[in-house]
């Protein structure tokens, strides 16, 4: 998509602070963390959301996870705790439409969170 930001920092066109690569996600440290350890996770190719994920993308999700296990080990957060999260839909708090998981972590984090 040409207007998306994620697609934009895929690409290398916009900079960003990458913590995790691989042929079919990347992360990088959130602008505006929420948590001591805030790290945004995509899949490489544009899907917009949860609800658009067809069958033939359950690839993406398999790398999603292996690289939240990855970086929350790297982090430093894999035996103290994380939240893995993902947003569908404005009511559902998503603002930029391209898949991506939430990977927070280095406090306790709090229920419900919204």
């Amino acid at each position: 998509m040409d207007d998306c930001i994620f697609c934009k920092i895929v690409s290398g066109e916009v900079k960003s602070s990458k913590v995790y690569e691989d042929d079919y996600v990347m992360a990088f440290d959130d602008i505006d963390p929420q948590a001591p350890v805030h790290v945004i996770i995509i899949p490489k190719k544009h899907l917009e959301s949860v609800q658009t994920i067809s069958n033939d993308d359950a690839i993406y999700l398999m790398h999603i996870i292996s690289a939240a296990k990855t970086i929350a080990k790297n982090k430093n957060v894999d035996i103290s705790g994380y939240r893995l999260l993902t947003n569908h839909g404005r009511d559902g708090g998503q603002s930029v439409f391209h898949l991506h998981f939430h990977l927070l972590g280095g406090r306790n984090l709090k229920w419900p969170p919204g």
